[in-house]
C-alpha cells in the first residue's frame, strides 16, 4: 500500500487521475484493452475530470464496470450513481468498448447475476474506489461481508451512511435515502490488479485512521485495501489529520 498526502482535493485529484491514466494506457499497450471500475461521488470529481481531458486515452479499448448504485431510486433522481457516471463521464469522452451500468430499478437479484456473469469474464486492471465516513468500502458497511465471492451483492445500508448521503446533499431527509443497494462486493473489488482509492475531506479523518492504523477488520471495512499488493491510497492534508 501506498499513501500520498496532498495539500487540497485539486491536486489528490489530479495526482489520482495521472496513475490511473498511466495504468489504463499500460493495460491497453499490454493487452489490448484495459478493464476499470469507476466509482462516484464528490471523492470522483477531480480524478474523473483528469481522465475526461487526458485525450491520449483510447476509450475504445477500455471495459468499464460501475461499482453500486441504490435499489429502487429513479435515473432521473440527483443522487442516481448512473445519472452520475453518464452525465460527469461518459458523454464527455468517445465511445468505451463496453459499458456495465447497475440498474437499481430492475430485479435487483437478476441485476446481480447479470452483472456478476459479465466481469467474471474481465479480470480488472484498475479500480477507482472511495471510503466513506463509516468506513465502507463500495457499499460494504460495517460488519461487512469479507468472505463471499460473488462480484455483486445486495447490501442494506446502515444510518451512518445513509446520513452521509444526505449530508452531502443528495438527500433532503434521511427518510429520502434508499435502505438498500446493489454493490460490488469486497473480495471482487480486491480481485483488482490496481486499486486507486481517493479520500478527501475533514470528516473523512477518523475513518482514514481507522482504515490505515487499525487492524483489518470487517467493522472497518477499508482497513482491508491493508492487504491488496497494489493499492494507492491519495489524501488531502484535511482526511489525514489524524495519522
Amino acid at each position: 500500500m501506498q499513501i500520498h498526502v496532498n495539500k487540497n482535493v485539486p491536486d489528490l485529484g489530479h495526482a489520482a487521475g495521472t496513475l490511473t491514466s498511466a495504468l489504463i494506457k499500460q493495460a491497453i499497450r499490454e493487452k489490448g484493452q484495459a478493464n476499470v471500475i469507476l466509482a462516484t461521488g464528490a471523492s470522483q470529481f477531480e480524478t474523473l475530470r483528469y481522465l475526461i481531458n487526458d485525450k491520449e486515452i483510447d476509450w475504445s479499448g477500455v471495459v468499464m464496470f460501475h461499482l453500486d448504485e441504490y435499489i429502487g431510486l429513479p435515473e432521473s433522481h440527483p443522487a442516481s450513481f448512473r445519472k452520475y457516471l453518464k452525465e460527469r463521464f461518459l458523454i464527455q469522452v468517445p465511445a468505451l468498448k463496453e459499458i456495465h451500468l447497475i440498474n437499481g430499478e430492475t430485479d435487483p437479484e437478476a441485476e446481480c447475476k447479470k452483472l456478476s456473469e459479465a466481469i467474471a469474464k474481465y479480470p480488472i486492471d484498475v479500480a477507482l474506489v472511495g471510503i466513506g465516513e463509516n468506513g465502507h468500502l463500495a457499499f460494504n458497511d460495517p460488519p461487512a461481508d469479507f468472505d463471499t465471492e460473488i462480484p455483486y451483492i445486495i447490501v442494506n445500508l446502515d444510518e451512518a451512511c445513509r446520513r452521509q448521503q444526505m449530508g452531502e446533499g443528495w438527500f433532503n431527509t434521511i427518510d429520502e435515502v434508499p435502505a438498500q443497494a446493489i454493490s460490488m462486493s469486497v473480495q471482487q473489488i480486491m480481485k483488482s490488479k490496481h486499486i486507486i482509492c481517493s479520500v478527501p475531506d475533514k470528516r473523512k479523518a477518523e475513518a482514514v485512521r481507522n482504515c490505515l492504523k487499525n487492524e483489518v477488520s470487517n467493522l472497518f471495512p477499508s482497513s482491508i485495501l491493508q492487504q491488496h499488493a497494489h493499492c494507492d491510497i491519495f489524501l488531502d492534508e484535511d482526511s489525514a489529520s489524524l495519522l
